[in-house]
């Protein structure tokens, strides 16, 4: 069960929960993230608005997004609250969790492949991830992306950054998007249908460098349109507008004519 490295939750935290037992005057639930912790939701906390049974909100079970309002690791009391977490919290924090969940699976599958203990993969590689790239599926995202270098600049080991990328690469299959958009490139010199080739070359050229997934074929001359494969929108519009501009300023370097436009 994913984890985290303090013993005790933090005022304000969004925390993941089973709630064990529930009674008229709250309900008690078990940090999964924290060992296990027992945890209490005071009736006052339970919601904003008149109920008629707690149950209605809580059920033996049932896992529940909550947020810390008190801690006392002297006594082992910690205070949670379900009403004050918002619908957008809730949602942000059981991503979240999902995504721990398959990033701790992938970290014992390579410390399987090692022989050692998810105890060592946290401590060798995930909590070097996490310090990195802000989570551990974010880290084993980038390195799917960029290779062990991803894994190495964290610090990770270079036996435990062979075995994570093998898994990561094995199991997680990055989401692609596609944008396209169509160039339209014009010259009236004697050696405009070579003028526009190299632009178009350039392109492409400029795309192998960036490592973008980039396509360009005729749509009519002038017409050229041009298709960017990225791993999500914003790379693949930032890709697509340099790709563009490089081809319109090769043009209109030899005197020629051109304009692009973004296909929605």
């Amino acid at each position: 069960m994913p984890r985290k490295r303090t013993p005790y939750p933090e005022v304000g935290e969004l925390v993941i929960a089973t709630v064990t037992e529930v009674f008229d005057k709250g309900a008690y639930v078990a940090l999964d993230e924290y060992e296990g912790k027992k945890g209490y939701v005071p009736l006052g906390e339970v919601s904003s608005s008149w109920f008629h049974n707690i149950r209605d909100f809580l059920r033996e079970g049932q896992k529940a997004v909550l947020k810390v309002i008190k801690v006392d690791p002297v006594k082992g009391h910690i205070d949670l609250s379900l009403r004050r977490v918002s619908s957008a919290e809730r949602d942000r924090k059981m991503y979240e969790w999902k995504r721990a969940q398959r990033a701790e699976t992938l970290l014992s599958f390579a410390a399987k492949k090692l022989g050692r203990t998810l105890d060592e993969a946290y401590e060798r590689a995930g909590w070097r991830l996490e310090d990195r790239y802000g989570e551990i599926y974010a880290g084993l995202e980038e390195a799917v992306r960029r290779g062990i270098d991803a894994l190495l600049e964290a610090e990770v080991p270079e036996d435990w950054a062979s075995a994570l990328l093998e898994v990561a690469r094995e199991h997680i299959e990055m989401p692609v998007v596609k944008v396209t958009g169509t160039l339209e490139l014009r010259s009236f010199h004697p050696k405009g249908v070579l003028h526009i080739k190299e632009a178009l070359v350039r392109s492409l050229e400029l795309a192998r460098s960036r490592g973008y997934n980039v396509r360009i074929y005729s749509a009519g001359s002038p017409r050229y349109n041009v298709e960017v494969v990225a791993e999500d929108y914003r790379r693949a519009e930032e890709a697509l507008k340099e790709v563009a501009e490089e081809a319109l300023n090769v043009i209109r370097g030899y005197g020629g004519q051109g304009s692009f436009t973004y296909r929605r």
